[in-house]
């Protein structure tokens, strides 16, 4: 039976149990089971083409499963690779898109822009932001509607390294104080141990692992436990971390 997102108003933001989708004869969710509990930030990693997206859209209804139960908050948001800002609006009136407008929604977004470290810029077109300004102005406009749930679909990937790092440490601050449910999609084994308190892969179609990271934060890439988490997801999505002499 094909299930119907619905609101859940439990401690336990996000309810899957044997979702199941396919796309023609390829099978991408094998029957997947998943929670994530509201402040807990879970990152999915996966080779390219195992359904990680198609999980995402899923939680935000622009897919249907083919069946299994689906149970989400009714305030979710998604910030995707690219910050997909309304050229033809400053950054405050992307920032509120598509919200009541008012005095106390303004007020809302210019909070939300001082949170990403954007103050001052809300007169500003999107074309004038550098890439790392542009995806802060995406997610102060994700965190402006309060989300229970927030889906990350390789947002820093566009990003060069050092400005990457830093949003990702805006990001794992902000989930700390907002205290959302996250599902995070990327491909950087180092940034998935860097943020999550849970790291899953999928691998045809089902958890290959669900693990846990035990680290106390802010972690360091160097720390031996933080190696053995980066050698075993590796291993397990197909690369050989071992020095070849």
């Amino acid at each position: 039976m094909t299930s119907v997102l619905v609101k859940t108003d439990t401690p336990v933001a996000v309810s899957i149990n044997g979702l199941r989708k396919s796309f023609g004869e390829k099978t991408v969710l094998a029957g997947i089971d998943l929670e994530i509990r509201r402040g807990e930030f879970v990152v999915l990693l996966g080779p390219s083409g195992t359904g990680k997206t198609t999980l995402l859209r899923l939680l935000t209804g622009l897919e249907i499963p083919d069946g299994g139960e689906v149970l989400v908050p009714s305030r979710r948001t998604t910030v995707y690779q690219e910050p997909r800002l309304i050229p033809s609006k400053r950054v405050l009136p992307n920032v509120v898109v598509g919200l009541r407008r008012g005095k106390v929604t303004q007020e809302a977004g210019l909070r939300a822009l001082a949170e990403v470290q954007l103050d001052g810029k809300a007169r500003q077109w999107p074309a004038t932001l550098s890439g790392g300004e542009a995806q802060r102005a995406a997610l102060a406009r994700a965190l402006v509607r309060e989300p229970e749930l927030l889906l990350l679909d390789e947002p820093f990937a566009a990003l060069d390294a050092l400005t990457r790092l830093r949003m990702q440490d805006l990001v794992g601050d902000l989930v700390a104080r907002h205290q959302p449910a996250v599902l995070m999609v990327t491909h950087d084994v180092d940034e998935a141990i860097r943020l999550a308190d849970r790291v899953i892969i999928l691998d045809n179609g089902r958890f290959a692992i669900d693990e846990p990271i035990a680290l106390p934060r802010p972690r360091d890439h160097a720390d031996a436990e933080t190696l053995r988490y980066r050698t075993r997801f590796l291993a397990q999505l197909g690369v050989d971390t071992r020095s070849k002499s």
